[in-house]
């Protein structure tokens, strides 16, 4: 195995970790979800805006680069917003639901 194969290997090492974080992630963003009642309260840009100025400290902090954590960031937000809204859209197109139950 040359240099690159063993450094490549510690990066999809590295992917596992990240891909089961976010899973982890994304149930809590789930749960929070499903205490929102509409789509301002999903879209939260002030919550936001909190998230990336923290994770911009914490990659200083951890040497990373804030701007590609940052930007990361906003993708992932992103993307967990739209899931949200989708939820909270199944949510209204089923009003005889109760709160906060979920499909089967």
């Amino acid at each position: 195995m040359t240099a690159l194969d063993d450094v490549r290997t510690q990066i999809d090492h590295l992917d596992r970790q990240i891909v089961g974080l976010l899973a982890e992630r994304q149930k809590w963003v789930v749960k929070a979800g499903e205490l929102k009642g509409d789509e301002a309260a999903v879209r939260a840009p002030a919550r936001v805006d909190q998230v990336i100025a923290r994770v911009r400290a914490l990659a200083v902090q951890a040497g990373a680069s804030p701007d590609i954590v940052a930007a990361v960031y906003r993708t992932l937000i992103d993307g967990f917003i739209a899931l949200e809204l989708e939820q909270l859209q199944e949510r209204e197109d089923q009003p005889d639901r109760p709160r906060g139950s979920r499909h089967g």
